[in-house]
């Protein structure tokens, strides 16, 4: 009786500890991206655009996407990270093509996602249950 009950508290802790340890990494790398998104916001939502600085910045964000990507990728359904990375695409080439209203759009709605998947993934009563 007692190895089963003490087994059961062990399994639950270890559960606990790796939802708080991934939530806290969820939380981590979206507020990184989100914060280096807004700033390409600032660049792109000039008056006069400087288009190598947009590059650059947009470089800047998919080598952060790119680490960020390995490790959500291993709790984080592969759907909601294929989404935040097509918008990024989208988001990509309209910096290439200099069409900068399209890009803002774009990336507001990556930051939707990267939010969403935040608030999907932490530990709630509404998400439980």
């Amino acid at each position: 009786m007692y190895k089963e009950l003490i087994i059961s508290i062990i399994v639950v802790g270890v559960i606990i500890l790796g939802n708080i340890i991934t939530q806290n990494n969820t939380i981590k790398s979206v507020n990184e991206i989100s914060g280096e998104l807004e700033n390409l916001r600032e660049i792109i939502s000039k008056d006069e655009v400087d288009a190598e600085k947009s590059k650059y910045k947009m470089q800047d964000i998919e080598k952060v996407w790119e680490e960020r990507y390995e490790k959500m990728a291993y709790y984080i359904e592969h759907n909601e990270l294929e989404k935040v990375e097509t918008e990024l695409t989208k988001l990509k080439a309209d910096i290439d093509m200099k069409e900068y209203t399209m890009g803002v759009e774009n990336l507001d709605n990556c930051i939707f996602i990267l939010e969403h998947i935040k608030d999907k993934t932490a530990l709630k009563i509404v998400n439980v249950f």
